[in-house]
């Protein structure tokens, strides 16, 4: 089989996108990882973001706006040997599918959260996002944003997700590193990528993100709740970047015997009549 590599040619980018930077990110940390694209499933939403998947020699899956979280759930709970990856924006994971990525947290299912946080909806033309800071003014909120901004990273933690992490489209061989080990993590790992968006939004740019960002310290305990609660509330003058917070956890799996033990539900036998049987009750 071949590797996850992508032959070259036009998206539906803008130039200078951060989306262009975490697709090749993406890419070639499959092929660190030694992932063929039989092993792997891309799976975005609506959006600028959500079209990752039309562009990695990948299996893919295109779900409704919000909704790219349950089709990636039922994917890996039923393959459990699957590389299960969702690659989508801000406004797709926490607005329209906020519900569905806060329950995921809970189940924990062995799936890896990609989000392309650049603080607007940008294939709509540049409405605020739930990541938009107050008083973001666009065509639509011309006096600017009054909500109060989503942190993901914080409700994230508070939630219980064993593996928060930041991000930046910016630094690609960081974005590298922090999406190999979100990818081998064992459970839900979600990690917030701050990507500007040029066309849409002038304030969070390139150059703003560069004077704010920093790497967390070497030494810097992923294991402690509270001080990643802490870090995960810098913002503004501050930005960390980073595996905020990791905890090893049971995931969907382990806390079900039937589908921690033995061959993926893909490969078990299928009782026909017992299905008829099921289907009866439907009529």
């Amino acid at each position: 089989m071949k590797d996850c590599s992508i032959s070259t040619f036009e998206t539906a980018w803008c130039p200078g996108c951060g989306d262009a930077a975490i697709l090749d990110a993406l890419k070639e940390t499959l092929i660190s990882l030694g992932k063929k694209p039989h092993e792997v499933l891309i799976v975005g939403g609506i959006g600028q973001a959500a079209k990752t998947p039309q562009y990695l020699n990948t299996n893919g899956f295109s779900g409704l706006h919000g909704r790219a979280l349950p089709p990636a759930a039922a994917a890996k709970i039923v393959n459990k040997n699957m590389t299960v990856i969702i690659d989508t924006g801000d406004g797709d994971s926490y607005g329209e599918g906020g519900n569905h990525f806060i329950h995921n947290i809970r189940r924990n299912v062995d799936i890896t959260h990609f989000v392309h946080d650049n603080q607007i909806y940008g294939l709509t033309k540049g409405q605020a996002s739930p990541t938009s800071d107050i008083g973001h003014v666009t065509e639509v909120q011309p006096y600017g944003s009054n909500n109060t901004p989503m942190n993901p990273l914080l409700l994230a933690i508070s939630l219980g997700a064993g593996f928060v992490a930041r991000a930046f489209s910016g630094d690609k061989e960081h974005l590298k590193h922090i999406m190999e080990e979100a990818i081998n993590y064992k459970g839900y790992a979600l990690v917030d990528i701050l990507q500007p968006c040029v066309s849409f939004n002038k304030i969070n740019t390139f150059q703003w993100y560069n004077k704010r960002v920093y790497k967390l310290e070497e030494g810097y305990d992923e294991t402690n709740k509270l001080n990643a609660i802490e870090r995960s509330m810098e913002w503004n003058d501050k930005i960390p970047l980073g595996i905020l917070y990791k905890e090893i956890k049971p995931d969907f799996h382990d806390k079900i015997d039937f589908l921690k033990e033995g061959d993926a539900l893909i490969d078990k036998s299928i009782d026909l009549e017992n299905i008829k049987e099921f289907m009866q009750d439907f009529v």
